[in-house]
């Protein structure tokens, strides 16, 4: 159940008071995105339950993600010591220094092939005995087409060799273009992104708050969490019970006319 302190509750944003059981699943999930904020401070004093992150980065290994190769990892910062560090490296950002977690977010490129395999097996496995047209093309998928995109080498000639093959071949069909190694990252970085989103959300639904940071040193963080050469931080996200000068203003949207656009 979502606690929203009374201090936000000032702003023009539905309260948030009741569970699942006294409200539509659709409204509750509305008063939900609107309580979540991007909190920038929080309160030392308040009780705070380290298990409620790890349930909800449980959640956020169920978002969707990009042929279910499920590529990241989520690396929770949890002694004193290292969690100093780890804001010092956030460009010493409040949100980083009154956290009491805070949850790196990382894509792991170098284990495609583990997970395309995985993914072939599972879907040999949940089709077994009744093989057809559907399940024979998604194990090529993955033991074909996935090796193909994710397949790449340090100056990224492969990347512009598949970007030259799909222009020739999308001159009269449709064709993904987006297969060189910087577009590869690029999806990666979305499919983290997407279970960045469900963390934060569970997190609010649990009464906590976060805040996504993009600034900080990703050369020293991987050095502090010992984490692999390529492994890439999509973003940092600071999180506890908010405190009450946590929120440094309304918030505020461009209207929605400019944004959401019907065809």
């Amino acid at each position: 159940m979502i606690d929203t302190p009374e201090k936000e509750r000032t702003v023009s944003e539905p309260q948030v008071t009741s569970p699942l059981a006294t409200a539509s699943a659709a409204d509750h999930y509305a008063e939900l995105v609107h309580s979540r904020r991007s909190v920038r401070k929080y309160d030392a004093k308040a009780d705070f339950d380290h298990d409620v992150v790890q349930r909800s980065l449980e959640l956020a290994t169920l978002s969707p993600n990009s042929s279910n190769m499920q590529l990241w990892q989520f690396h929770r910062v949890v002694s004193d010591n290292k969690r100093e560090q780890l804001a010092q490296l956030c460009m010493g950002q409040n949100a980083a220094k009154t956290a009491r977690e805070l949850i790196v977010i990382t894509t792991t490129p170098y284990k495609w092939k583990e997970r395309a395999k995985r993914n072939a097996t599972q879907i040999r496995e949940a089709f077994a005995g009744r093989e057809d047209a559907t399940s024979k093309r998604a194990v090529k998928y993955y033991e074909k087409l996935i090796p193909f995109v994710y397949r790449n080498d340090r100056f990224g000639i492969m990347g512009a060799i598949r970007k030259v093959l799909v222009a020739y071949l999308g001159r009269k069909k449709p064709m993904v273009r987006e297969v060189s190694k910087a577009d590869l990252r690029v999806c990666l970085h979305k499919s983290t992104s997407l279970a960045a989103m469900t963390f934060m959300t569970a997190m609010r639904a649990e009464g906590y708050d976060t805040c996504p940071m993009e600034g900080f040193d990703s050369k020293r963080v991987k050095q502090l969490l010992d984490l692999k050469p390529k492994d890439e931080i999509t973003m940092i996200i600071g999180c506890g019970p908010r405190a009450e000068d946590g929120i440094y203003g309304d918030r505020h949207r461009v209207d929605n006319s400019e944004v959401i656009i019907k065809h």
